[in-house]
């Protein structure tokens, strides 16, 4: 589980690492772009990444395939991931694009706008790469090849960086693009990243007596239909996961400017403690989605529970050092006194809930093994929407509790739903025999 899951976690930071990069490259040109350029990856991200969730049903039919040593069906799957990432795309591009003339309706500011408008467009020609990127890499490792995903991520950070540094601000005789080039940039390494993933698999079948060439390459209605019934609670949990955690920074917005700058803080150092158990959580979905492709219930059973064990053990961990040390951490992002103490207050109220989320992803990615994505989506719905946002809501505005209310009401959530997924797991683990 750890040769798998550490690669993983790996990539998963290298992937947050950048849209750090991008944040502080873009604060050298101003306010306003710094604005625009978070403004549209709150936008682009959100839809971009339930995009991805379609595909995740590779991991249960690919894991299952190869558990069962089926490797032309593992094939199958990888060739129909990639018709249904074309299909996704132009949709996809089409809701970003439509959100601009949408935010020039509401009255968002001209100079932010006219920055926003071509960053944008230049995300959007990335949206392709990126499914086809992530289409790749789910291929890859529910057959037990990691390390391609990991290069491909940290070596993507060098491209963007790079990238970032010739388009925005017109080094070595490139076009000074401002946040434009920023958008170009990420497309870019977003190519790149799909051609280094497409590259190990084409090495991968010079090993295996290119099995890919011998499958049909036309796409199959009904393997697709397969990949979207997976797919779909997939990706609308991670919709109504991204739209929560859009509607609370609204709500933090509404206080004062300290109180958004400790939630930001904070937004930002649970989202990078979360990047590990997501890793350990795609993990355990190949892990048991091969077990029970070779018929071994009883050892799905074992690499799940192994799995949310390894989450738990990192997120406690977490938990501890949030609650232990909420000031030194909050000091690496600002100097402020105030901020620094109200951050502080918001990492311990988020320590109570790291060991939860931990469970929640984990049993998630455990349960998407046994081909269940449906259960995770109903648990994230009924804890964020029923639980996280009234609370919050009340907490923050009627009972006076600011930003504290808001993540007392995340906690309430995290809590409910990493409890009733573990709960689920144990139940089907039952089932399965252990």
């Amino acid at each position: 589980m750890l040769r798998m899951a550490v690669p993983l976690a790996l990539a998963e930071l290298g992937w947050m690492a950048m849209g750090l990069e991008d944040t502080i490259m873009a604060g050298r040109l101003g306010v306003a772009a710094l604005g625009a350029g978070s403004l549209g990856a709150m936008l682009f991200y959100p839809i971009a990444i339930c995009g991805t969730g379609f595909l995740l049903g590779m991991d249960t039919l690919v894991a299952q395939a190869h558990g069962a040593e089926d490797a032309a069906d593992c094939r199958r799957t990888l060739v129909n991931g990639v018709w249904l990432s074309l299909a996704l795309a132009p949709f996809l591009a089409l809701l970003i694009l439509l959100l601009i003339p949408l935010l020039r309706v509401t009255g968002t500011n001209p100079n932010v706008m006219a920055l926003l408008d071509p960053f944008l467009k230049a995300l959007a020609w990335g949206l392709p790469p990126l499914l086809f990127y992530a289409a790749f890499r789910r291929y890859l490792q529910a057959i037990d090849v990691v390390k391609p995903v990991t290069f491909a991520l940290v070596s993507a950070n060098v491209v963007n960086v790079l990238g970032n540094w010739l388009l925005m601000y017109g080094h070595w005789g490139a076009p000074r693009m401002g946040l434009e080039g920023s958008g170009w940039s990420t497309t870019i390494a977003r190519c790149y990243m799909a051609a280094v993933l497409l590259a190990a698999i084409v090495w991968n079948e010079r090993r295996t007596g290119h099995i890919l060439l011998a499958v049909s390459w036309r796409p199959s209605l009904e393997r697709i239909r397969r990949l979207a019934g997976l797919g779909m609670p997939a990706a609308l949990q991670i919709l109504f996961e991204g739209v929560v955690f859009g509607l609370v920074s609204v709500f933090a917005a509404h206080l004062d400017e300290t109180s958004l700058a400790a939630h930001s803080i904070a937004i930002n150092v649970v989202s990078t403690t979360y990047m590990v158990p997501l890793g350990i959580s795609s993990a355990a979905a190949v892990r048991v989605g091969q077990a029970i492709g070779a018929r071994d219930k009883r050892g799905a059973a074992v690499r799940g529970w192994t799995a949310i064990l390894l989450g738990a053990l990192f997120m406690g961990g977490a938990g501890v050092l949030l609650g232990a040390a909420p000031r030194w951490i909050v000091r690496i992002y600002t100097a402020d006194a105030a901020v620094i103490a109200a951050g502080a207050v918001l990492l311990r109220i988020a320590a109570l809930f790291q060991l939860f989320d931990g469970l929640q992803v984990v049993a998630t990615g455990a349960l998407r093994g046994l081909g269940d994505t449906r259960t995770p989506m109903l648990a994230h719905l009924a804890g964020y929407w029923g639980v996280c946002l009234p609370v919050a809501y009340l907490l923050c505005f009627r009972f006076g509790w600011g930003a504290a209310g808001i993540w007392v009401g995340l906690s309430a959530a995290l809590i409910l739903i990493g409890s009733a997924l573990v709960m689920a797991w144990r139940w089907r683990a039952a089932k399965l025999g252990a």
